[in-house]
């Protein structure tokens, strides 16, 4: 597919921090975005490599103050550079760049604006995206499933880029880090980029467990409770190194 090019004004990139019917930026602000660019890029290539997403399905984005970062609509991650910074407001006015956003990006404002998260990760995993063809949750298989925030919904399907579909992502997402998206793939948040990833690759390791276990014939996976992952979500709360 052809590089898409936003329809405004402005062309700059995050190097100089020049912005798509505004003015200069300041360096510090071009710096941090320039930062996050690079780390957007890493994360949306790497999806690529750990098979999470195929050709340019799929979508990453990261917020850097007001201004949300994402990847721009049709283009290959391995031909992302510096240059190509793709950027909005929380209202979806394009602020940077001349690459048309994602056309997911109703889904990821729609995160923005209701949640703390500053960065979103939307994949079209296979074992994720044949959970979400079967079931309406995603059954207790594994006590991680307390690290996106208990069990995982299934978000009722709507045509992707719809204010429908960012809709019903949000109704599966209360409470939750992460969800499926019926008949189409993931969506998972976080404080940062790596954390949001690390979430969607930990959902699509509990549906490809779930899908192995289940297609035993004649046996049926035991499943946890919630009252024992939400035993282990306390657990995790002191998880990892203190600073």
């Amino acid at each position: 597919m052809a590089e898409q090019r936003w329809d405004g004004r402005g062309t700059g990139s995050a190097a100089d921090g020049a912005r798509g019917g505004g003015g200069p930026r300041a360096s510090g602000a071009a710096e941090e975005e320039a930062r996050a660019w690079a780390e957007l890029v890493e994360t949306a290539r790497r999806s690529v490599a750990d098979g999470l997403v195929v050709g340019t399905s799929g979508n990453v984005s990261v917020r850097v103050g007001g201004t949300v970062l994402v990847t721009p609509s049709g283009v290959p991650y391995d031909r992302l550079g510096p240059g190509d910074v793709t950027g909005v407001d929380l209202g979806g006015r394009q602020v940077l760049g001349t690459l048309v956003p994602t056309s997911e990006l109703p889904m990821h404002l729609a995160v923005y604006r209701t949640t703390g998260a500053r960065a979103v990760v939307h994949t079209h995993a296979v074992h994720a995206t044949a959970v979400s063809t079967l079931v309406d949750e995603l059954p207790l298989i594994h006590y991680m499933a307390a690290a996106l925030g208990g069990p995982v919904r299934v978000a009722r399907y709507a045509t992707y880029g719809t204010d429908e579909l960012a809709a019903n992502m949000l109704e599966a997402l209360d409470g939750r880090t992460g969800c499926l998206l019926r008949n189409h793939g993931t969506v998972t948040h976080g404080a940062t980029l790596s954390q949001a990833y690390d979430r969607t690759a930990q959902l699509e390791w509990m549906c490809r467990v779930w899908l192995t276990a289940s297609s035993v014939p004649g046996l049926s996976p035991h499943l946890l409770t919630p009252e024992q992952v939400g035993e282990v979500g306390e657990r995790l709360r002191g998880y990892g190194q203190r600073d």
